[in-house]
């Protein structure tokens, strides 16, 4: 019933019978009133001179605007109060305040295009309500909060984009103890015509993300890594040009990165932490003048060179990574010259020491250490040939495959989703690639335009598994997998500042708040701030 029809009812439900009769002096001139009960047609206006004492008061087709804040202060016994066909478009914060008697409210077949979030503040008694016919797109969230004795709603007639503002909606009216009339969405063009007690709240996609800039840390690096030590997340930089891996934690007065140390690495292009107890391992793998380690054996001491690496077999090292093999740590080092190899270099009393010297003459420019059904593997990318995977086998890594057409890979990163292992390699001319594991050999998913890449980089911030493809020619673009499909979707670009030359990021948690480090070679490091937005608010 729509609420003319109510009207009639409860008019005769509060004694409104026989002619109309102004009361002197307490009814308008555009009004006609009985004891309890007024109805105005054509009024210019919103009459201000009702009797306090007023049941029911109807509105047709008056010149009313708008519904500010207390519109009906001065009738604070109304049980029924109805609009129709009047010209106002916007409905403010508490319009109805002071009606806690009101139990029912029609606004119908008006030009309603904005209703406040708190418009029905304080309508605690209100169990009938119609917004049925206006212009009402959506609605804001949390607009029925404190609504508690509702038992009819009426939505009907109204064009709603179902998008993610409904959402809210469609997820309230499961949980209400009242019918719940919606109607036919208007927009957009795939939902238009379907019925909104039809949606599935389980097929929206409200929840986004966004990196935005927060600082710059000033030297240009061509690695990131962030590591845990005594409790607090820190992050190391490699800095050839500064000739340092530079330690970064988080200052907690001026909610900034500060430094912590510094140790010395000239043409230094990585710096990789391990954590052992009390005890800070940096490896500094560099490219001339011999790679290092350094050690803090506690937290009040400073690091300090403990040895040499393999002098004689890296002679120009790319890039570092630490693996644990047999319950040992160990490093391996990409030598990217044709008289080094690379090394896998493992823990053995106080120091690392070569373990095992592989792939040598093929000039490796990237190692990436995982495990595949249930046994370490080792994947080298070099600039000769495909990258090549190796298993761990016999105290040893032996070779197991390569990766099918992927000439020209530069660089290689995996992760795990759903139980799947994912692998992305990049490369600096044509496509840089997607490819899954199928239990035997690595599968094409996905190609992705990387012209002047030497960085495609998975990435867990909180929920979301992204991948960001740095470029030296072009904006650096983040990309996020949605796991419905397995593939990569665009989903912003990095910057301002843009990037130049991104060589590494890295991730890290601090203080309740997630960022990323972009390491660029030919401009400063910048940290972006991670941000989850709601776009059903």
């Amino acid at each position: 019933m729509g609420g003319a029809g109510f009207l009639l009812l409860l008019l005769a439900g509060v004694g409104v019978g026989g002619a109309w009769r102004p009361p002197k002096g307490k009814c308008p001139l555009s009004c006609s009133c009985s004891k309890d009960s007024a109805l105005c047609e054509g009024s210019p206006d919103l009459p201000e001179s009702f009797s306090p004492t007023l049941l029911s008061l109807s509105l047709v087709r008056t010149g009313v605007t708008q519904l500010k804040a207390g519109s009906f202060l001065r009738v604070p016994s109304l049980h029924l109060l109805l609009f129709t066909s009047n010209s106002f478009s916007v409905i403010e914060d508490d319009a109805f305040a002071g009606l806690s008697h009101l139990q029912y409210l029609f606004i119908e077949d008006n030009e309603i295009g904005s209703i406040s979030k708190n418009a029905l503040r304080g309508l605690r008694s209100l169990t009938h309500l119609s917004l049925a016919n206006n212009h009402l797109e959506t609605l804001p969230r949390f607009l029925f909060r404190g609504l508690e004795t509702l038992t009819h709603v009426d939505l009907r007639g109204n064009p709603f984009q179902c998008d993610c503002r409904v959402l809210w909606l469609l997820q309230w009216i499961p949980t209400v103890n009242a019918s719940v009339g919606t109607g036919a969405c208007a927009g957009p063009a795939a939902l238009a015509h379907m019925q909104l007690h039809h949606l599935d709240p389980k097929t929206f996609k409200c929840r986004a993300i966004e990196l935005s800039w927060f600082q710059t840390v000033g030297e240009s690096a061509l690695g990131v890594e962030a590591f845990s030590y005594q409790g607090e997340p820190h992050v190391v930089l490699a800095q050839p040009f500064a000739g340092r891996c530079l330690i970064l934690t988080w200052d907690y007065s001026l909610q900034r990165f500060r430094q912590e140390e510094e140790l010395s690495a000239p043409s230094v292009v990585s710096c990789k932490p391990l954590v052992l107890g009390p005890r800070l391992f940096v490896l500094a793998a560099r490219l001339w003048g011999g790679s290092q380690l350094w050690a803090r054996p506690g937290p009040d001491l400073r690091l300090a060179p403990l040895q040499a690496l393999a002098p004689r077999r890296l002679l120009r090292p790319n890039d570092a990574e630490l693996l644990w093999l047999d319950g040992q740590p160990c490093f391996v080092v990409a030598d990217v010259s044709k008289a080094g190899s690379t090394t896998l270099l493992c823990r053995d009393g106080p120091g690392f020491y070569p373990r095992q010297s592989l792939h040598a003459w093929h000039r490796d420019t990237d190692a990436e250490a995982l495990e595949l059904d249930g046994r370490p593997h080792l994947l080298l990318a070099s600039a000769s040939q495909r990258p090549v995977l190796f298993h761990w086998f016999g105290g040893r890594f032996e070779r197991r495959t390569d990766i099918p057409e992927a000439e020209d890979v530069y660089a290689t990163r995996h992760f795990q989703a759903s139980g799947d292992v994912f692998l992305y390699l990049t490369r600096y001319i044509g496509d840089s690639m997607v490819m899954r594991w199928d239990g035997s050999m690595f599968r094409l998913l996905q190609q992705l335009p990387s012209r002047g890449a030497h960085v495609f980089q998975p990435l867990l911030i909180a929920r979301d598994q992204l991948a960001i493809l740095g470029s030296d020619f072009a904006f650096s673009q983040v990309f996020r997998l949605e796991p419905d499909r397995g593939l990569l979707e665009p989903l912003q670009e990095l910057g301002p500042p843009a990037l130049v030359a991104p060589r590494a990021f890295a991730h890290i948690t601090m203080a309740g708040r997630r960022f990323l480090f972009a390491a660029c070679f030919k401009g400063p490091t910048q940290v972006y701030q991670h941000h989850e937005l709601d776009l059903s608010a």
